[in-house]
């Protein structure tokens, strides 16, 4: 149970810019929108916008994208600079939004490849610079990146510099990613502004409500850019859809959940995460975390009252206490705000730590008002820019 787990290293979190000590911390202002054209250094042909995540235990999908069509869906790589004896292909889709036609977008699995290993790749049609990224560990310790909102201003340069500083293994981003809103060029920008990170680690990452991008009569989908662009291994834990998935990595079973689709009682969501959470053997992954975009647990003024919050709380809360969860982050308030274990709204030994981490760096700013008093179960807020570290140190109980 999560009453007895006595590691006090569970974790450490630390909100980069943000001293939970300070009295006369200055809450920044926003900082200026970004927007990253391609390189000169590239022509059309060029993979851009790589990204990386985990497919299965021993698997990495890279992606990519190109704008000239027919460029192979092929990666080569090895464990050595400038030698690559494996190769793999893979899909390439694209996809149009209202007038915006999207590039090339390039997925490829490849592996099986050992933990904790340097691998060097790269990317049809083979004109591009040398990649590398470095797996996961097998076990413990490992080091997660956690950030929401990321966005795409100075803020998020800032937060990204950071981490690239952390020697994380894995980041976890609980949704709002390019803040793109329908302008699809913004993807591409974000793609760009990311890679020098998303292509040497593992983004893991979920939905909110910027990803959802419908619009009445002109585009009544939802997450088209989101689901074709940020592919997750969804199919490998009997998801059947890419709002919601799980993954293990290193002693720890990770839920990501979807804010913005169906999770009532009954619907394709709930079930599968019922089931999901049936199959978890503590024994080998004695870690549980779930990620969401809209905080279930929330003391900030922003965000009040809204169904995906309160209602998916009432849905699926029982089902994460039973299951014992040790931590749900959240984005969507932009601030920082850390609750002691709960269920049902008071303290609870066995209930999960709720944290809320929605200050990547976004271009609408900090959420800096907070409800007051303070509830007892808020243990600490402050509305800064910044990113989380979770450092998991073994899985003692």
């Amino acid at each position: 149970m999560a009453s007895n787990k006595v590691n006090i290293l569970l974790f450490l979190l630390l909100i980069i810019l943000s001293i939970e000590s300070s009295l006369s911390y200055e809450r920044p202002p926003p900082r200026k929108s970004l927007f990253l054209s391609l390189s000169q250094d590239l022509d059309s042909s060029s993979p851009q916008q790589v990204h990386i995540s985990m497919v299965g235990e021993d698997k990495t999908r890279i992606s990519w994208i190109t704008e000239d069509s027919g460029t192979p869906a092929t990666v080569k790589y090895g464990t050595s600079p400038g030698s690559y004896p494996f190769s793999a292909n893979g899909d390439t889709t694209k996809y149009k939004y209202i007038l915006y036609k999207s590039g090339e977008i390039h997925n490829v699995v490849i592996g099986p490849l050992k933990p904790n290993t340097i691998y060097y790749y790269i990317l049809g049609p083979f004109t591009s610079p040398e990649f590398n990224f470095k797996t996961p560990p097998a076990g413990y310790p490992i080091k997660f990146a956690v950030v929401g909102d990321l966005g795409q201003t100075d803020w998020t340069t800032s937060t990204l510099d950071h981490i690239s500083k952390s020697n994380y293994d894995v980041m976890l981003l609980p949704g709002d990613l390019s803040y793109a809103d329908t302008l699809q060029p913004l993807w591409d920008s974000f793609g760009r502004l990311v890679e020098p990170l998303s292509s040497q680690r593992p983004w893991m990452v979920t939905q909110g409500n910027h990803e959802v991008e419908k619009i009445p009569i002109l585009h009544s989908q939802s997450f088209t850019s989101y689901n074709a662009r940020w592919l997750m291994p969804f199919e490998q834990s009997g998801s059947t859809s890419n709002l919601y998935y799980s993954f293990k990595v290193s002693g720890l079973h990770i839920i990501m959940l979807g804010s913005y689709t169906d999770f009532g009682p009954g619907s394709a969501q709930y079930n599968w995460l019922k089931n999901d959470l049936n199959k978890i053997d503590r024994k080998k992954t004695p870690w549980l975390i779930v990620i969401v975009h809209a905080p279930w647990y929330n003391s900030n003024t922003a965000h009040q009252g809204e169904y995906e919050s309160y209602g998916m709380k009432s849905s699926m809360e029982d089902l994460l206490f039973k299951a014992r969860v040790d931590i749900v982050f959240a984005g969507h308030v932009h601030a920082y705000e850390r609750f002691t274990r709960v269920y049902k709204d008071q303290a609870n030994n066995c209930g999960p730590i709720y944290i809320t981490i929605g200050d990547g760096g976004n271009r609408e700013g900090l959420a800096t008002k907070y409800q007051d008093p303070k509830p007892d179960i808020s243990i600490f807020r402050e509305a800064s820019f910044g990113h989380g570290e979770l450092d998991v140190e073994n899985g003692q109980n």
